[in-house]
């Protein structure tokens, strides 16, 4: 039985690595194909990475509804730059570096809302909800107050795995403004949940 059951656990791990490797070629020629103008390929594409995008733009802005509209703009812009994909990185990569440009480009878009938003969150006191027993929900909520800058970095290099050299690339900083911006974000994060009764 132990044999019969090592057996199948081998052809179970054998066959979810060709698995991998059947997707990992098949999206190569999905990229082949939508770089010829094949919608139907470009939209296997979108299903396949479109959660992902999704949770790094949700994660990068902290609202629904402009993570829906960054993840949409990113693969337009994908769509309309597919020729360009040379394959120097992988195509997740690559699009991770569309969709922060496209969150980027909103911010930028709405800074000034955004300052005139923010100005009317500094005068007003936060709300403590009754019986609030002060911990943090959820690290994400902590994530979302963090400053923006330092949000940005703390996503792609804390959650996404991005060397400094590579976010601070993606985000048009320096290597070392990445650092500064992640220390920063640690020290805020710490800062916070000292605040709700955590302690190291």
């Amino acid at each position: 039985m132990e044999a019969l059951l090592t057996v199948a656990g081998s052809d179970y791990s054998q066959g979810m690595v060709n698995a991998e490797t059947d997707i990992a070629v098949d999206e190569q020629a999905w990229i082949r194909k939508a770089q010829r103008s094949d919608a139907r390929a470009f939209e296997t594409l979108y299903r396949l990475h479109v959660d992902k995008i999704y949770g790094l733009c949700l994660r990068m802005t902290g609202n629904v509804s402009e993570a829906e509209d960054c993840t949409q703009e990113a693969f337009i812009q994908a769509w309309k730059k597919m020729a360009k994909f040379r394959g120097d990185s992988a195509f997740s990569t690559w699009l991770h570096r569309i969709a922060v440009n496209a969150v980027l480009g909103r911010i930028r878009k709405s800074k000034r809302e955004q300052d005139r938003l923010q100005a009317v969150s500094d005068v007003q006191p936060a709300r403590v909800a009754t019986g609030d027993t002060g911990e943090l929900r959820d690290l994400a909520e902590a994530v979302g107050r963090l400053p923006e800058r330092a949000r940005h970095v703390f996503v792609l290099n804390a959650v996404y795995g991005y060397s400094h050299d590579e976010a601070a690339a993606m985000l048009g900083i320096a290597a070392g403004t990445s650092k500064a911006q992640l220390h920063r974000a640690r020290r805020l994060l710490a800062q916070q949940l000292e605040e709700q009764g955590f302690t190291a």
